[in-house]
């Protein structure tokens, strides 16, 4: 997260992350969805297309302020100004820090699972920062966190890497420097608090918290979360209309090809059409004779290629007729 007095510029910066984005998907044989989805949920935000500009809120209706949202009860500032950012950079340095941690933890622990622990995190991450703001207020704390505003990502960001670091051992590369990896979320906090002093430190502190929490709470949990739960069987539900819709039209799509490939079992009707075992034409099933040689429906197709009157049909005229079926 970001305070309000460290508005960016526009520098082009988009371009360039959106083209590592797709070329981090080309190269993945699974593609997350959730991931590219809150990528692309963020960066829309930002720029404001004409289309979306009535709809979105503006940034100072979303500005991360605790006061106003415990005397407003605002719970709009609370959750949305975690997809607001003030710039291209600190937009582009929040998406590609998602791209890079999105990417492992969604692969690993499967889609549904993912956005259950995105929308935890986010709960928690702006939860545990406005009650700190708070508590701060509350034992006269000369820094004024209560009154401050801030929008961004980046707590979320901070939980989600205390996830992915949980279990690692051994050290990892922080800007240069090598730390331990389960506790390269609180190096990266003070160091990001001395390289850019202008970030939201309470924003940082409660994501880390909320990592902890999250990891907490499903250690001590069995099984699936009801959260989890939900996402997947709202997935089904929103997907149950495309595979009906799907198995509707597959058959039909399959008839289609046996039709115009000639392949099936002639004498056997299918949806209604029966195929003459003489000519193997497809008949409506109304028709209990061959349209176009006369075979009765049940006929072998050998011995019953005539007309009424017990007549032979010529073969020359057999022909004619098959002629002028297909040429309908």
């Amino acid at each position: 997260m970001v305070r309000r007095n460290n508005r960016s510029v526009s520098n082009g910066m988009i371009p360039l992350m959106l083209l590592q984005a797709v070329n981090e998907y080309r190269r993945l044989e699974r593609k997350p969805p959730v991931t590219a989805a809150i990528l692309a949920a963020n960066t829309l935000i930002y720029l404001r297309p004409t289309f979306l500009d009535h709809i979105l809120p503006t940034i100072d209706d979303v500005w991360f302020n605790a006061h106003l949202i415990i005397k407003d009860k605002d719970l709009k500032r609370l959750f949305l100004s975690a997809f607001y950012h003030l710039g291209e950079s600190h937009l582009v340095y929040n998406m590609i820090s998602l791209l890079w941690k999105g990417i492992q933890l969604e692969t690993s622990m499967g889609s549904a699972e993912f956005v259950s622990m995105v929308a935890t995190l986010l709960g928690l991450s702006q939860g545990i920062t406005l009650l700190l703001a708070k508590s701060l207020l509350l034992i006269d704390y000369e820094r004024a966190y209560y009154h401050e505003y801030a929008v961004g990502f980046s707590g979320v960001l901070f939980a989600m890497k205390v996830i992915l670091n949980s279990q690692a051992d051994g050290y990892t590369n922080l800007h240069g420097l090598m730390v331990p990896a389960k506790h390269a979320a609180w190096a990266e906090l003070v160091l990001i608090q001395l390289l850019v002093p202008g970030v939201s430190f309470l924003g940082h502190l409660g994501g880390i918290l909320a990592g902890i929490v999250y990891l907490r709470l499903k250690a001590s949990y069995t099984g699936p979360s009801p959260l989890t739960k939900m996402v997947k069987g709202l997935t089904s539900l929103m997907g149950w209309p495309l595979k009906y819709l799907l198995g509707i039209w597959a058959p039909r799509q399959q008839q289609q090809q046996q039709r115009i490939s000639g392949r099936g079992r002639t004498g056997e009707s299918s949806g209604g059409i029966w195929r003459c075992r003489g000519c193997t034409y497809d008949n409506s099933g109304w028709l209990s004779v061959c349209e176009v040689c006369g075979t009765g429906r049940g006929d072998d197709g050998l011995s019953s290629m005539q007309l009424s009157n017990s007549e032979m049909i010529p073969l020359d005229e057999l022909r004619q007729r098959r002629l002028q079926r297909l040429g309908r």
